[in-house]
């Protein structure tokens, strides 16, 4: 009863967001008691990514569901679009009255056209935490793109290619990002993982429990 409550109360306020701010903010609302599948229940301006109601975890949900007992607001990053358009992002995690986290509201605001005119308007698309473009999530409207998306994540991550020219050492900084990064809580990612960077399943656990290598650590 208290978690559709509050649902019901962040689609309202998702809504008056996007009014506020005009049709360049999207608004979206997701449900983080269901898992990583359909997730979005509610959106605003979806043009801004194209998405729709139903669609799957994005990779910051995917974090959320992750940590869900560290998980802190997240204000004013870099996102962009599967078509490249640069996003000004916030996240707030809503949880109930035992603590428990719930949902989350993202705010996305495309900020293309001011990136384009950065040095006149600098001071509106600064962000507080700066990344490289490869370093920038990508939001995707279904998981197996966001899983595909963390693959290729991965594969920077560790800064070898092809896979055959990896080391041990190698996929087990791979697969220890990806750990880090939620894509194992995507059904049957391990099949694709283990597909990707030609090991076994039992290396994958294997490799999983390792003591984590230096720099797995994923923003």
């Amino acid at each position: 009863m208290e978690t559709e409550y509050i649902k019901g109360m962040l689609a309202q306020i998702a809504k008056a967001l996007s009014v506020q701010f005009g049709s360049d903010c999207e608004v979206a609302v997701h449900d983080l008691t269901k898992g990583d599948k359909h997730t979005l229940f509610a959106i605003e301006n979806a043009h801004v990514t194209k998405r729709r109601i139903g669609d799957d975890a994005s990779t910051i949900v995917l974090d959320a569901l992750e940590h869900k007992d560290s998980a802190t607001d997240n204000l004013s990053y870099l996102t962009r679009t599967a078509d490249g358009r640069m996003l000004k992002s916030s996240s707030i995690y809503i949880r109930d009255s035992d603590g428990e986290l719930i949902a989350l509201l993202g705010i996305n605001y495309d900020i293309t056209q001011f990136c384009n005119t950065r040095s006149v308007l600098g001071q509106f698309v600064s962000v507080e935490q700066e990344k490289r473009e490869s370093e920038i999530s990508v939001i995707s409207p279904n998981v197996n793109d966001l899983l595909d998306q963390l693959l290729d994540e991965s594969w920077e991550h560790v800064g070898k290619k092809p896979v055959a020219l990896m080391s041990k050492e190698d996929k087990t900084k791979a697969v220890q990002y990806l750990d880090q990064r939620g894509a194992f809580l995507i059904k049957k990612a391990g099949d694709k993982v283990t597909k990707f960077y030609d090991i076994s399943k039992y290396t994958l656990y294997n490799y999983l429990d390792s003591e984590p290598t230096d720099q797995t650590q994923a923003k």
